[in-house]
């Protein structure tokens, strides 16, 4: 008989399944950044929400910081300057002024990044009004549950040119099942194992949950598919260390004065005083420098 705690226990046992399998079948591959890569082309795992929620134990991973970054995604802003404020410095290598004057822009303004692609796609950089991509999304969920095309896409080639650091996290999509479940998958092109991986389980994780909510659904999996998916060179050793350590159970996410977040306006508003993470315990931080 499969246990409630078995379940919570593989679940996270996928993280460290993804991480051997680029060890064993992975290919070293120069990058953009210099530092060099061991990767692989394809994979997937899958997290069913109802059954805790995921977020890598087998090392600390701050939970505020993935919630921080997802609300300023939300908002359309783009400005490092303002996530900073919300206490997250996790943007600031490609903010300072050596990275954003290469695009005539002040230190602080990354350009059409994630936020300006998800409420503002197609529009001209900074200030043309394009497609609000999450507004539209919210609509077809509660206007036509049934919708093949409930897509948000990060991916703009034009924009891609203009931005230090294009999305690596470049399509979702979400399904209605039976008009009462929401599930969501993820297409990332480009997912750093180590540092990135665990940031964008549980962000997309938590967007899940949020969408579910403020539609009235509950909540299904998340499916998390890959395109390069890699280990940096000079990771391996943390890595190793990580592979060495048990998952522990999974905590569990509640909503706390939530029940006037509805609709566009109310995913808006999530704040982090909104979450409560019960039960969340980890092995201790793996530090790892991250890859400009």
């Amino acid at each position: 008989m499969v246990t409630l705690s078995l379940i919570l226990w593989q679940t996270m046992k996928q993280y460290q399944e993804l991480l051997r399998h680029i060890l064993d079948n992975g290919t070293r591959h120069e990058d953009r950044t210099g530092v060099g890569t061991l990767s692989v082309f394809g994979y997937q795992t899958r997290y069913d929400l109802r059954h805790g929620f995921p977020i890598v134990t087998t090392k600390r991973v701050p939970f505020r910081w993935i919630a921080e970054e997802l609300f300023w995604f939300l908002s359309g802003d783009t400005n490092e300057k303002n996530l900073q404020a919300r206490g997250v410095d996790i943007w600031a290598e490609w903010a300072d002024e050596e990275h954003t004057s290469r695009f005539g822009r002040e230190a602080g303004d990354l350009g059409p990044i994630y936020g300006h692609l998800w409420r503002n796609f197609d529009g001209e950089y900074p200030n043309g009004k394009g497609f609000d991509q999450i507004s539209a999304l919210i609509s077809q969920i509660q206007e036509n549950p049934n919708s093949r095309r409930l897509i948000v896409s990060g991916w703009n080639p034009s924009k891609a040119v203009q931005v230090d650091l294009p999305p690596c996290h470049t399509l979702f999509q979400f399904k209605v099942e039976n008009e009462k479940t929401l599930h969501c998958q993820l297409y990332q092109r480009s997912a750093d194992a180590f540092l990135g991986v665990p940031f964008n389980i549980s962000s997309y994780a938590l967007l899940t949950q949020m969408i579910a909510h403020v539609c009235g659904l509950q909540v299904g999996e998340f499916i998390h598919t890959f395109g390069d998916l890699h280990i940096y060179l000079n990771h391996l050793e943390q890595v190793e260390e990580l592979l060495k350590r048990e998952p522990l159970t999974l905590p569990k996410l509640e909503f706390v004065n939530v029940e006037n977040l509805k609709g566009l306006q109310g995913l808006l508003d999530f704040k982090y005083e909104n979450l409560n993470l019960i039960g969340y315990k980890s092995h201790g931080k793996i530090a790892a420098p991250v890859a400009v």
